[in-house]
């Protein structure tokens, strides 16, 4: 793009600064399928509100070293992450009539980066946090987030998720956000826009690679999991997300039914039906309900044609060849 070119009709993001609108008119820039402008920094398609905020969290987020950050590409398993890592630092002694996930939702619990927190402020007080270590969320790539983290400690948890059934949960939750049916036409225009790679927070394959390779290459620091492990074998994989966080089970936890407990309070069947997610609002006006579905494994079978479906396996191979990640 030419940098001369005029700055461009910001429309509904009048709000944005006139720093940052410049950084924009510079920047790729593409439209969604809901007519949406993006603009791709740093390799990663951003809309115009969120790119600020990105930005703003670099240049001023200050970390502690405690901190943790459930990090995940949208539509991935992310409340339930959120969930778990809450009651794993949470532990559930007395019941769960007061545990924090009873007065507030996963994603209010762990509020996002650059959705939440830096939208709202370029310099948020984030002395506010009650929760220690404090916890936050990202769906920025590793690289983007890593930025203002230096050579801190704090620690990284990473979710990723079958694509095909990404992108029917996003397919879903849209329709529900916009309180309409899920037509099969948005369903093919979400199938394209991946293909394309043109989409909020993506391309997915380099949302997933870069914590993928981040856990490699630094695995006391950054911990990559995949939603079907959950599912498959839920009591090993919050085993092995309690090591990572420094905070493991004692072998009393473990004889007393702790981590089962842990696994009944974040189960879906539990989380959608607490008062909090049936009736609260999220900080964007969202019903907390609206982030609880099935939650299944390859629900995808029941919504993709066989077409869809290959176009998809076709990507997947091409940009994950070589680097050792199946998903």
């Amino acid at each position: 793009m030419n940098q001369t070119e005029p700055l461009r009709n910001f429309g509904d993001d009048d709000d944005i600064r006139t720093e940052f609108r410049r950084l924009i008119a510079s920047l790729p820039s593409d439209i969604n399928m809901q007519g949406k402008k993006l603009c791709n920094y740093q390799g990663c398609w951003y809309y115009y509100k969120n790119l600020q905020a990105v930005i703003d969290y670099q240049k001023h987020f200050k970390p502690l070293d405690t901190d943790i950050i459930v990090s995940s590409y949208p539509k991935s398993g992310t409340t339930w992450l959120k969930a778990l890592t809450v009651a794993l630092l949470h532990r559930p002694k007395d019941g769960i009539q007061s545990h924090p996930l009873t007065s507030d939702s996963p994603h209010g619990l762990v509020p996002f980066l650059e959705a939440k927190l830096y939208a709202r402020s370029s310099t948020p007080d984030l002395t506010k946090l009650s929760s220690s270590p404090r916890l936050f969320s990202t769906h920025m790539p590793l690289h983007t987030l890593r930025e203002p983290l230096k050579d801190s400690p704090c620690k990284i948890v990473y979710i990723c998720r079958n694509v095909k059934d990404v992108l029917v949960s996003e397919w879903q939750f849209r329709s529900r956000m916009e309180n309409k049916e899920a037509e099969r036409s948005t369903l093919e225009s979400i199938v394209e826009s991946f293909c394309k790679g043109v989409h909020a927070c993506g391309p997915l394959w380099d949302n997933v690679l870069s914590y993928w390779k981040g856990s490699l290459e630094d695995p006391k620091h950054v911990l990559f999991m995949r939603y079907e492990d959950l599912k498959e074998e839920p009591y090993a994989q919050v085993m092995r997300l309690a090591d990572f966080l420094d905070c493991p089970f004692t072998q009393e936890e473990i004889h007393s039914g702790s981590v089962e407990k842990i696994l009944g309070l974040c189960s879906l069947s539990n989380l959608s039906n607490l008062d909090i997610n049936k009736t609260g609002i999220s900080w964007n006006n969202l019903d907390h309900s609206i982030f609880f579905r099935k939650g299944e494994v390859d629900d995808w079978k029941n919504h993709l044609t066989i077409e869809m479906a290959n176009k998809i396996d076709m990507v997947i191979h091409e940009k994950f060849q070589g680097s050792g990640l199946k998903i």
